[in-house]
């Protein structure tokens, strides 16, 4: 095991439960990750969707943001409140599969 590496372009399976943690993805896979993370969401009927992007800088939390106001079937996001990360998550509400697809 130890002659092993890991590479970023290695599959990763990660659950579609309505919460993703941005901490395990490096930076860079984090404009096409969002999109397909929501897409799977939306097919298994999970349409709100808590985001984890941190507090730090901010450059994370504004990729974010801008992936969101992208996709047309994000019906709106904001701030995370009390317990639900305050400004280092971000929730996303979904349209239904069947509007804009």
């Amino acid at each position: 095991m130890a002659d092993e590496e890991w590479h970023s372009d290695d599959a990763v399976e990660y659950p579609i439960n309505g919460v993703l943690d941005l901490h395990v993805f490096p930076p860079s896979e984090v404009h096409d990750l969002v999109p397909e993370y929501l897409r799977a969401c939306r097919e298994k009927g999970i349409l709100t969707v808590r985001i984890i992007h941190g507090k730090g800088t901010g450059t994370l939390r504004r990729i974010v943001h801008s992936v969101l106001e992208s996709l047309p079937w994000v019906n709106r996001y904001h701030l995370g409140g009390h317990g639900c990360g305050s400004w280092g998550a971000t929730i996303a509400y979904l349209d239904p599969p069947d509007i804009n697809p």
